[in-house]
């Protein structure tokens, strides 16, 4: 990593969630590659799994303050689509929920570039522009589309201690991903056949990793089925669908559950209706069944 830092500037924000980097090692091993790169640090902590806008805000002030050259995510998803909001909110001369959350602006000021370090696979935000973040006094939860991450660090060894639940949820919103794509359109699509040798993946690597959670080949492709799951390969000729997405997040808004956990409670319901109403859907799931699943 240290490589990569020494191609920006001298002052890195270091990003983080709730601690949990501080007890398992990453935190140092992070801290021995700024040093090895002669970065001066600011940190900021305590990004929660649904990020805010005024945490988002908050995180604006400091790179601001600070003038950072350079943003450091070290997190989930949640933490790398806090960091692209602060990156692209830092020079933003309007209000960025409105402008850029709730109008779609286009973003015309200075971007700080940014980095991750990926602690936990799922939401793919490693490797595309989006960033969702909520805002509790609205009960809304609202996605934007900034800029890619300037590099990531996929280590499947950083995932190990992951608990068990935000494991499941990762797995979970990984294959919502994959569905979202895969559950639409009627041709018979090259993406569609990625998507089915994904999912396969996906079942067999997420059973082992549920019985023997330091098992590096099964971390390892899921981190990087989550990577491909959302980095616009599987959109390609298809129209896509997100419902269960948009569903999902409106439930987050006014619960503040975890993200693979909302998507897991209304898809089911969302899906029987689609097969109810329309014969191509029960013939794509039917194609599921068999395709996936055996």
């Amino acid at each position: 990593m240290s490589k990569e830092l020494g191609k920006y500037g001298e002052k890195v924000m270091l990003v983080y969630g709730g601690g949990s980097i501080r007890k398992n090692g990453i935190y140092d091993a992070v801290q021995a590659e700024l040093r090895k790169a002669g970065k001066q640090t600011v940190e900021l902590s305590g990004v929660m799994p649904n990020p805010t806008i005024e945490k988002v805000m908050e995180g604006v002030a400091l790179a601001r303050k600070e003038a950072v050259d350079f943003i450091l995510a070290v997190g989930g998803g949640s933490v790398c689509d806090y960091c692209k909001a602060v990156a692209g909110s830092a020079y933003c001369e309007h209000d960025p929920w409105e402008y850029y959350f709730n109008n779609f602006g286009e973003m015309t000021c200075r971007w700080i570039p940014v980095g991750c370090v990926l602690t936990m696979a799922g939401t793919g935000s490693e490797m595309d522009s989006c960033s969702v973040i909520s805002k509790h006094s609205e009960n809304r939860k609202k996605f934007y589309y900034f800029r890619n991450p300037d590099f990531s660090i996929l280590n499947p060894v950083y995932t190990y201690t992951v608990p068990k639940h935000h494991t499941v949820a990762g797995i979970y919103d990984i294959m919502s991903h994959i569905l979202e794509q895969y559950l639409s359109g009627t041709d018979d699509n090259t993406t569609d056949y990625i998507a089915e040798g994904l999912m396969r993946s996906l079942v067999v690597s997420s059973r082992k990793v549920l019985g023997n959670p330091e098992d590096y080949e099964a971390r390892s492709n899921i981190m990087w089925t989550a990577t491909w799951a959302l980095n616009g390969l599987l959109a390609c000729g298809k129209p896509t669908d997100w419902m269960v997405h948009m569903l999902g997040q409106a439930v987050a808004a006014y619960t503040d559950a975890t993200h693979g956990h909302t998507l897991s409670a209304v898809s089911g319901a969302y899906y029987r209706l689609l097969i109810e109403r329309s014969e191509d859907a029960a013939k794509k799931f039917r194609r599921l069944a068999t395709s996936v699943w055996d």
